[in-house]
């Protein structure tokens, strides 16, 4: 559900004698009560230059509810965010239901060859439970030839609302714990949304910046409750891409991978094979339901397993259940 307020204007006002209701996007270009705030140009008094200098203050030990505001701006930096409390970062935004309108980046450029690990290269490495984040993109721009992480999602109870994720091989790494992205944007190439959570991704657009699988989960055991499920999303090519039938919707980075994309519009960049190769002796569960587009088609796909209904969270969730994430998105 994508979030909106609704200004009901009344007609009579304006002498038409009857009432008109107008659609208007929520914007957030101010602080929250009680919100921290980020200020990279003209920081003021009690405000911080930056989002890593917010997370120090915050500390690692305090377990209240906190919460940050950004203002607009370009922020080079890398952040480690490991909070006990719940925590929720704001970007300033003049449309919340969306990415498009989104006036905060948070940005770096790190292989995980020169960082020493995928972790350490990444721009945001999130291994705090109970943490949101909104309207605000987040790139790394190192760009082919390594994989390069924008953010690290490491923790149980995560919400990404109108988040834009940026880089070309591995961007998202959903490491770990029971996720939700909500009309979020993930862009890349090479397996650039990987790892072994139990992530719900939610009216979002997933737009290929080269050939390459889409998706990489690293689920090895009948046991792991691990799901990538994409619902109600585009599957498509990034601004200026032609990548006709050059993409895969995943491939097995460990055995048992298991994906489902339901409800979705698969455009032409999809391989009519669907899904590919990787990891050895691999029997994932990949599935396909009430899809549409030119690349939905499945009569020639390498994996397909049977399945005849969506997927819902609390399948995905068996253990945190369905009331944490937001639900106005």
């Amino acid at each position: 559900m994508k979030i909106s307020t609704f200004l009901i204007v009344l007609a009579s006002s304006f002498g038409l004698g009857s009432a008109s209701p107008l659609t208007k996007r929520a914007s957030r270009t101010s602080p929250p009560s009680g919100c921290k705030v980020v200020r990279g140009s003209g920081t003021q008094s009690g405000e911080y230059s930056t989002l890593g200098a917010v997370i120090t203050a915050l500390g690692t030990t305090s377990t209240a509810s906190a919460c940050v505001f950004i203002y607009g701006g370009t922020y080079t930096e890398q952040v480690v965010i490991q909070y006990k409390g719940p925590l929720t970062i704001y970007g300033y935004t003049t449309d919340t239901s969306s990415y498009q309108n989104n006036a905060v980046t948070i940005t770096h450029k790190l292989s995980s060859p020169d960082a020493g690990s995928l972790d350490a290269s990444a721009t945001i490495n999130v291994k705090s439970s109970s943490f949101a984040l909104y309207n605000i993109n987040v790139a790394n721009t190192y760009g082919k030839g390594a994989q390069a992480v924008a953010l690290v999602a490491n923790g149980s109870k995560q919400g990404y609302y109108g988040v834009s994720f940026k880089g070309y091989q591995d961007t998202l790494f959903a490491k770990s714990g029971d996720q939700y992205y909500s009309n979020c944007y993930m862009e890349g190439a090479v397996d650039y949304i990987f790892g072994d959570a139990s992530a719900w991704f939610g009216e979002c657009t997933i737009a290929s910046n080269g050939g390459g699988s889409i998706t990489a989960t690293s689920r090895e055991t009948s046991s792991d409750p691990a799901w990538y499920v994409f619902d109600h999303s585009t599957i498509t090519a990034a601004p200026g891409a032609n990548l006709k039938g050059a993409v895969y919707l995943g491939r097995p980075w460990r055995v048992l991978s298991r994906v489902m994309y339901q409800n979705s519009v698969l455009t032409d960049v999809v391989n009519a094979k669907g899904w590919t190769d990787m990891a050895d002796g691999a029997t994932p569960l990949y599935y396909e339901y009430n899809n549409s587009g030119a690349g939905a088609g499945t009569s020639g796909r390498k994996y397909l397993s049977a399945s005849g209904a969506a997927v819902t969270k609390a399948q995905i969730w068996p253990n945190s259940g369905t009331v944490w994430y937001d639900k106005s998105y």
